[in-house]
């Protein structure tokens, strides 16, 4: 794989190892937008990599150098996560800059191959776990979307990169008979919110389907239910959080 130096000053020293792997999209209308502010030392944001529509890749910090990409997050109970992760963006506009008709813009064959590539080439260089593979949106929840829900994660997973399941072929814990939405408040609540927790999720469980809980079932949604991102944890969304919970659990 070509790797092409673009530095950019705006990094600093790690204070953990490099545990997680961050996968964004841009937001931003074009890819050298995304090039000129992640390099722009007024903008005091960067990331690792910058992966373009055609495959090619730039390098902007070094994967020893604490880039600033993942801003206020949380994973598996951990924080400062820029000190933990390689930050991959990946330039699309996503939901800032949808296409004409309202849907959100492909991620290119040639983007994702090379992401595949890339991935693969970081995985084999430290020692990241599956289950510490995430989008912004899953650390950030209340703040960030991306990479989207029309993210390819369940190509990537099948790459070896990340976790997929297809929940009609796996046994799960039995989900309750009917759904939970917004404002309930119950035991049910309580422990969807541990495994949302227990997944990764920054998510105290109080029994209450608050706003913070509605945001980590959409990011949770949108990585592994991308065609029902509705906040309302129905039974599919349910079953499927506990087939994810037993999975993390058994990783």
């Amino acid at each position: 794989m070509e790797i092409t130096l673009s530095p950019s000053p705006n990094f600093d020293e790690r204070k953990h190892a490099v545990d997680m792997l961050v996968l964004h999209y841009t937001g931003m209308v074009t890819g050298q937008a995304a090039f000129d502010q992640l390099r722009n030392p007024e903008a005091k944001v960067s990331s690792h990599y910058l992966l373009w529509e055609d495959g090619r890749v730039d390098q902007m910090v070094p994967e020893d150098r604490r880039a600033w990409h993942a801003g206020v997050s949380s994973w598996q109970g951990d924080e400062d996560l820029n000190s933990r992760s390689i930050g991959i963006e990946i330039v699309n506009g996503g939901h800032d800059f949808p296409q004409p008709g309202g849907g959100l813009p492909p991620y290119p064959t040639a983007q994702i191959d090379a992401l595949i590539e890339l991935c693969h080439r970081i995985l084999a260089g430290h020692d990241i776990p599956q289950t510490r593979i995430v989008g912004h949106s899953d650390i950030a929840p209340s703040r960030k979307q991306d990479p989207g829900e029309h993210f390819p994660w369940e190509q990537l997973a099948r790459a070896g990169i990340g976790i997929w399941a297809d929940i009609e072929d796996l046994e799960a814990p039995t989900a309750r008979a009917e759904g939970l939405s917004p404002g309930d408040e119950s035991a049910s609540v309580r422990r969807m919110q541990d495994h949302l927790q227990r997944i990764g999720y920054g998510l105290p469980p109080s029994g209450t389907y608050d706003d913070l809980t509605e945001a980590v079932v959409r990011a949770f949604q949108r990585r592994w239910l991308p065609d029902r991102v509705t906040g309302t944890a129905d039974l599919q969304t349910l079953r499927q959080i506990s087939v994810i919970h037993a999975l993390y659990s058994a990783g």
